[in-house]
């Protein structure tokens, strides 16, 4: 079964996680890569899509831009390297994005946010009139106020799952969670060379949540394969389509929205039933 029906999708959230975003040997922004990210979203965009951005790295870059060699090992601290890499890492992102003549435009997140009526709405209505805007919105969880995703899972515990929550609020046509697997595999590749690559998933079942582990392969990024299990049921019972693929080259994304059958495939089943609020409230 081919996936050309992707190539329609017209609203898009991209997630990118640290991992992803930085040099594994130092642990610092990966600048290279962050440019052509920018320039295949900024392609997109020219094509006629609109485009949310989910990306981690806010502690990164604000390690790098104070010369801090280890990591972090006290919570203020992380959350102080957020708050300084957070403007960094938009500063970034709006030169570059400003390079393919984009606008780029920040959105901090937690989940307050989202189970707070008033303050949702309004989430809800700011995204909508940036994207009406043409600009490029950048989230990420608000890590100065919130200990989900540094280091704890209290809130929305990894943008993972913050990314599908975003999705289910814009009303999305497809999530791609850009990660350091290829995608979904009946066990660790990395442990068990006998793991089956798993490419469509067309329902999410307990069987399928079950196979999720709790951890993750780097040790920058705070998502594991039970993250992005839980980020597909939001997405798909929301009725977005979901990819995961292998982030190595972002040029993937262009992969997908070609229709080519690469990462793996959680297929949209719309649930009636599937409340994000009640979700949100009950599941973390």
């Amino acid at each position: 079964m081919g996936r050309d029906w992707l190539r329609n999708k017209k609203r898009i959230v991209i997630k990118i996680g640290s991992s992803s975003l930085t040099h594994k040997e130092s642990g610092e922004l990966n600048l290279y890569k962050i440019e052509k990210l920018v320039r295949i979203i900024s392609d997109l965009k020219g094509s006629g899509k609109e485009v949310v951005l989910v990306s981690s790295g806010a502690i990164a870059a604000g390690r790098q831009a104070l010369h801090y060699e280890g990591r972090p090992d006290t919570l203020a601290l992380k959350q102080a390297f957020a708050a300084i890499g957070q403007a960094r890492l938009m500063m970034i992102y709006q030169k570059i994005f400003a390079e393919y003549n984009q606008i780029a435009a920040q959105v901090l997140l937690t989940k307050d946010t989202m189970v707070n009526d008033g303050s949702r709405y309004n989430a809800q209505n700011t995204f909508e009139e940036l994207l009406n805007m043409g600009a490029v919105p950048v989230v990420n969880e608000n890590d100065t106020v919130s200990t989900s995703e540094i280091p704890f899972v209290d809130n929305f515990g990894d943008n993972d799952r913050l990314s599908a929550v975003v999705a289910a609020l814009i009303g999305a046509d497809l999530l791609i969670l850009l990660s350091d697997i290829d995608g979904l595999y009946s066990d660790d590749p990395r442990s068990n060379r006998n793991a089956r690559f798993i490419s469509v998933v067309p329902e999410i079942t307990p069987e399928l949540l079950a196979m999720g582990k709790e951890n993750s392969g780097s040790s920058v990024g705070t998502g594991g394969m039970a993250a992005k299990l839980a980020a597909a049921r939001i997405a798909t019972d929301s009725g977005s389509d979901m990819v995961i693929a292998n982030a190595e080259d972002v040029e993937v994304i262009h992969q997908i929205m070609d229709g080519q059958e690469t990462g793996t495939l959680f297929m949209a089943h719309e649930n009636i039933n599937f409340d994000l609020m009640h979700y949100l409230m009950n599941e973390y």
